[in-house]
């Protein structure tokens, strides 16, 4: 069984925006992340692998669309 939401462990960075853009050539792709100092782009095939690994971990404990729905509908009733 998968943990929920508040069980999963912490991303170190996952806390400010990010969006990934990329295609079949993983080479062009880019990240735009927002910082307290502004907005930054990364285009480095390093940064590249730090985000997309960022990404992926994140996403593979994310609830799908209908599970996030049910969870936001249960905490909004408990407020």
């Amino acid at each position: 069984m998968a943990a929920g939401p508040f069980e999963t462990d912490g991303f170190a960075g996952a806390s400010a925006a990010l969006l990934y853009l990329g295609g079949p050539v993983t080479a062009l792709d880019t990240v735009q992340r927002d910082t307290p100092y502004g907005t930054a782009f990364l285009d480095d095939a390093s940064q590249l692998l730090a985000m997309r690994t960022l990404f992926r971990k994140v996403e593979s404990v994310s609830l799908d669309p209908v599970k996030s729905r049910d969870l936001i509908h249960r905490l909004a009733k408990e407020l």
